[in-house]
């Protein structure tokens, strides 16, 4: 990790420990150089990938501010946590989350699934096709692939809980980056009936993903069909 990413995170934690407050102004560039014992390019490229992450703004002619996020679910604490890709349990801490499991195999991944992992087509891949519950109610179905050369120990138990905290935890890898599209489609008829959709023309919204370790490598290919009446997409745009 690069040393101005380390003081990104530095500064990110204090953001979410509420050391800096929503709209307080940052220490100045020259105080937070002798605070890291960085150069003032390495403490720009910091604030300038907290900026990317929108936890601060920059104030012409005032400084650089801890970013007020507005709405139910977007608090800057909520959006750095979602930045680290904590997955579907982690963007649903305190709530009860389980997963009914429709398929957990080992097969030869797929055309399309080889050339996002960026493994052989004669790869074989771990395959998990499951539904994921939120106090009771279905939210999503999960069709997720993932390499078997490093994703290693993949049990029943881990699939019925978090994967993402399994990576973490167990194996000790760091999961840092994710390519996503969001797409609206129409569910399968199987879909309807994990899902529970019974009535009308719903919807489901697809997340197609490409998920990163820090390292680079590629843990996941996956795509998730949410109903469209539980699912919201939250997004900072920076100019």
């Amino acid at each position: 990790m690069f040393k101005y990413e380390i003081i990104a995170e530095d500064i990110q934690k204090k953001i979410q420990s509420k050391e800096y407050q929503a709209d307080e102004k940052l220490p100045q560039e020259l105080e937070l150089c002798k605070q890291y014992d960085a150069s003032r390019i390495t403490i720009r490229q910091a604030l300038d990938l907290l900026v990317y992450r929108g936890l601060i703004t920059r104030r012409r002619g005032d400084g650089t501010y801890v970013k007020a996020m507005t709405g139910k679910g977007s608090e800057a604490e909520d959006f750095a946590k979602s930045q680290q890709f904590g997955g579907f349990s982690g963007d649903m801490k305190g709530r009860k989350v389980r997963s009914k499991v429709h398929e957990f195999s080992l097969l030869k991944a797929p055309g399309e699934v080889s050339q996002k992992l960026q493994i052989p087509r004669t790869a074989f891949v771990c395959y998990i096709c499951r539904t994921r519950y939120v106090d009771g109610d279905p939210y999503v179905v999960e069709y997720t692939y993932m390499p078997i050369d490093f994703i290693t120990g993949i049990t029943e138990e881990v699939v019925q809980n978090s994967i993402y905290e399994y990576i973490e935890h167990t194996l000790k890898f760091k999961i840092k980056s994710a390519h996503r599209t969001v797409r609206a489609d129409m569910p399968t008829d199987e879909e309807r009936e994990w899902l529970q959709i019974r009535e009308g023309m719903m919807p489901v919204l697809e997340v197609e993903q490409t998920a990163y370790l820090d390292d680079g490598r590629i843990f996941e290919y996956s795509k998730s069909r949410h109903r469209a009446d539980r699912f919201a997409l939250r997004t900072v745009s920076v100019r």
